[in-house]
């Protein structure tokens, strides 16, 4: 991936000019908090998207995955506490409708809105709720409204998540923001995982899809908590051109592209922090597979392994666990090839075990982030990351108890 030099910036998915978003209580989640937020671009956007694998799919994800890819895009519509899921005609007629609420409060086409919902599954959407809480929603939509559309997209979540970048294209420099929500049945394939993301660069909607879905790929698709890929699952992006300044040419798609896996690769680690349950991010890196796709198997199969998640936990340097799913992933490698590296200390080379303090190392185990580093051995330079947290106590019980 190319390096890019981009500066951090503050207000999430308003930070790109032209946008303003607002959210509110709209009576959907029974505790009465943050239920429904609105994205908004008075420019019409290029939009696209990614959308979960699972063949259990919620009525909005279907829906808006027909719409995509789209240069007439305006709104995005976003729900918690309910997740339109398993609800026949009825879910998706309810899309409909609060597409078209959407649309006649803002003066825009219905099918210029996009819907997406969060929550629990096989229950009805109150759609009435959203329908009367529309037109206040919309009337406050603000430059200054990023901060409270992340927190009402909120399920299991305990912080909202939000980033922001600018960088210089060819024509000029362009902001990038977004924010997601996720902290549970998380196991993106493209947890209920949602991200959106906005950017006031001008960008056709050839070039924003493909680059969308690359970035996806090498991000939010390496992303694990617990291994259930949920019905709900999408990454949206709207360019709305606000700047003035045009993606062009094979210099600027590359800056753009490395811009996007900067946005959603911090996203995704955001998501890994605030897991459920978490004490720890876990970072995975995998280098010098014989190629990307190799990469990511074995960075996803550490990730998604329970037993190193486990491990983890308990601050154990045990990287059998950890070579045990290298081994398993599909990748290739030489066994006697490959590297492990804990927090910045080996632990396997040469076909064996290396000399470590396992007390040290069960320190250094003992932080917020945690890194572990595989050297598959084809001096590629080929590099894949993936992003899980530590499975504790708390994430059975948090699960435990979800529905109830």
């Amino acid at each position: 991936m190319k390096t890019i030099d981009f500066t951090i910036v503050s207000g999430g998915v308003t930070a790109a000019a032209g946008f303003v978003a607002q959210g509110c209580k709209a009576g959907i989640k029974a505790s009465g908090n943050l239920d429904l937020g609105i994205i908004y671009s008075e420019k019409e956007c290029t939009a696209a998207g990614a959308f979960t694998t699972n063949r259990i799919r919620a009525a909005c994800v279907t829906a808006n995955e027909k719409l995509l890819p789209s240069e007439k895009i305006h709104a995005v519509l976003c729900n918690a506490g309910n997740a339109n899921a398993c609800t026949g005609a009825r879910g998706d007629q309810d899309v409909v409708t609060s597409r078209e609420s959407v649309g006649s409060a803002l003066s825009v086409p219905a099918d210029s809105v996009l819907v997406a919902s969060t929550g629990i599954i096989g229950e009805f959407l109150p759609v009435e709720k959203i329908q009367n809480a529309v037109p206040a929603l919309v009337s406050s939509l603000s430059r200054e409204g990023s901060d409270v559309f992340a927190k009402s997209i909120m399920t299991t979540d305990t912080v909202q998540k939000e980033y922001a970048i600018e960088v210089a294209l060819s024509g000029g420099k362009v902001k990038i923001g977004g924010c997601c929500k996720g902290a549970g049945m998380i196991h993106p394939n493209m947890a209920t995982m949602l991200g959106f993301v906005t950017t006031d660069a001008s960008i056709d909607s050839h070039d924003l899809n493909r680059l969308h879905k690359r970035a996806v790929d090498m991000t939010f698709n390496n992303l694990t908590i617990d291994g259930d890929t949920s019905t709900n699952d999408m990454v949206l992006i709207l360019a709305n051109g606000a700047s003035g300044v045009t993606v062009s040419g094979e210099s600027d798609l590359d800056i753009f592209k490395a811009a996007l896996f900067e946005m959603y690769n911090v996203l995704c680690a955001k998501i890994a922090e605030d897991g459920e349950g978490a004490t720890k991010r876990v970072e995975v890196n995998v280098y010098n597979g014989k190629d990307f796709a190799d990469c990511k198997k074995a960075a996803k199969a550490i990730a998604n392994s329970n037993l190193v998640k486990c491990a983890m936990f308990g601050n154990d340097p045990n990287w059998g666990r950890i070579l045990c799913a290298c081994g398993y992933s599909g990748a290739e490698f030489a066994p006697d090839a490959i590297e492990v590296t804990l927090c910045g200390v080996p632990v396997y080379m040469n076909g064996g075990p290396a000399k470590f303090s396992a007390p040290e190392l069960s320190a250094k185990l003992d932080n917020p982030v945690v890194k572990v580093d595989i050297d598959l051995g084809h001096k590629t330079e080929i590099h894949a990351v993936a992003h899980t947290c530590d499975f504790s106590y708390d994430y059975v019980k948090i699960n435990a108890e979800y529905h109830t």
